[in-house]
């Protein structure tokens, strides 16, 4: 019988989407079958387990699966037998205090004494003691930026992504505890066999080909050979740029690797140092 690994999964949302994507762009083809708790690969020696995310931290630690892809807000909160093995770098978030935007906010001390609406007690906790506030913490699921408005709390600790939540609901963000994102995640108590950790370790590889590729642009362009030094300055490429001679031998060609947030600075330099020809391409994997 072949080994797999088994990984779990998000169910559903945000990062169960992103989390596929980043298994296909690592040449992970699932099988699809819709509505099934365990999925396997049809063409890598995997297979998914969907689960609830609170779940993920769990199943991990007790060895129902062998890891996890889940937020590191869960991990912390469920605070199980877990280790992160890697930041996956999406679905970012931040956990953070908020509180109605009409009340004026002098500090961290202002919740003192009050109420919080919370989902995730373990990690608020935490932090309200590192900063020796005595505050009632109310745990509810769901929505839990209505709660002051219907007086059941004086503020929330919850997840902000794009802040509209808070804006809908009349509430501003005044302390960002925690910076989340997805994170993969392995027991701390139980070690995975020779088989695999052979395959998370290919797994590995293929997710930082793919991380590495992400936000960065395949450049070619066309240099008279005597501005070569003068466009070379201007490159920051991830190592020496490839230099290709040309039909005629008074022009090159000049490969390189541009970081994507940087391409239009770049692009302008390279034209005003005598460039032309410039080509941009995507990269899907980059193995460095």
């Amino acid at each position: 019988m072949e080994t797999k690994l088994r990984i779990a999964v998000q169910s559903k949302g945000r990062l169960y989407e992103e989390t596929m994507e980043l298994l296909s762009e690592a040449g992970v083809k699932m099988t699809s079958v819709k509505r099934t708790l365990l999925v396997p690969s049809r063409n890598f020696p995997v297979e998914l387990l969907f689960l609830r995310d609170d779940d993920i931290p769990e199943s991990v630690a007790m060895g129902t699966a062998d890891i996890g892809i889940v937020g590191l807000n869960e991990v912390l909160e469920k605070d199980k037998a877990v280790e992160v093995i890697k930041d996956l770098g999406f679905s970012k978030c931040r956990l953070s205090l908020a509180i109605p935007k009409r009340i004026e906010y002098n500090g961290v001390e202002w919740f003192n004494n009050r109420k919080i609406a919370t989902s995730y007690p373990v990690i608020l906790k935490k932090f309200l003691n590192d900063n020796n506030i005595n505050a009632d913490i109310h745990v509810i699921t769901g929505s839990v930026e209505i709660a002051p408005g219907i007086g059941l709390a004086d503020g929330i600790f919850d997840i902000v992504s794009s802040g509209s939540t808070l804006v809908s609901n009349n509430l501003v963000e005044v302390e960002k505890v925690l910076e989340s994102q997805a994170v993969l995640i392995g027991s701390s108590k139980n070690a995975l066999s020779s088989e695999k950790q052979a395959i998370l370790d290919e797994l590995l590889f293929r997710f930082d080909a793919v991380k590495a590729a992400d936000g960065k642009k395949y450049i070619l362009m066309n240099v008279p050979r005597e501005k070569l030094d003068e466009v070379l300055a201007v490159l920051p490429g991830i190592k020496s740029p490839t230099v290709l001679p040309l039909a005629n031998a008074d022009w090159c060609s000049v490969h390189t690797v541009l970081e994507e947030k940087r391409f239009w600075e770049i692009i302008g330099k390279l034209r005003a140092v005598g460039a032309e020809g410039i080509l941009a391409l995507d990269i899907e994997k980059m193995v460095l």
